[in-house]
């Protein structure tokens, strides 16, 4: 299983734009409060769309009670301080659950937290005067790392809504 584990989140369009991709990845989604905003503020609804109906997600008070509920070797951290790429993991080797914790968007995750986990930080590379990306591109680029290196288990390939072939019956 994937998990997309916000440390305290701060706009609401990126915590919308991270619970759809979420559901259409088949992740869980974890909140670390404190949230800086509402989950029923219309940005993260508008964001989310109709997709946060689908969504399996749950909210924790601190980092110390995500721990507590969800004890796991496989903790990735992104943060501007990773020194490795996405794609440098393998994913594969994993056993058990596979959690991608992003932190805040104005100060990332506690810096005492990702030093206990150095050898789990990754970084999106970029040119060199770039300290970062938008928080909710970040999750979707490294559920897609984690979700090709394991053949995007239980994702369908191809169009299931207006039909696999909707293109080829355009006249």
């Amino acid at each position: 299983m994937l998990h997309v584990v916000l440390y305290e989140p701060e706009i609401p369009q990126n915590t919308g734009n991270i619970m759809r991709t979420c559901m259409a990845a088949g992740a869980n989604l974890h909140l670390i409060e404190p949230l800086g905003f509402s989950l029923e503020e219309k940005y993260v609804r508008r964001a989310g769309m109709d997709y946060i109906k689908d969504l399996h997600y749950t909210i924790y008070p601190n980092w110390d009670a995500f721990v507590a509920e969800n004890p796991s070797k496989n903790y990735y951290f992104m943060t501007r301080y990773g020194k490795k790429a996405p794609s440098d993991f393998d994913f594969r080797a994993c056993e058990g659950d596979i959690y991608l914790i992003l932190g805040k968007e104005s100060t990332g995750v506690d810096k005492h937290i990702l030093k206990e986990h150095l050898d789990h930080c990754m970084r999106l590379p970029m040119v060199p005067n770039a300290r970062s990306l938008n928080l909710s591109n970040c999750a979707a680029i490294i559920v897609y790392e984690v979700l090709r290196q394991l053949g995007y288990p239980g994702l369908c390939a191809h169009e299931t809504i207006k039909g696999e072939d909707f293109l080829e019956c355009i006249e």
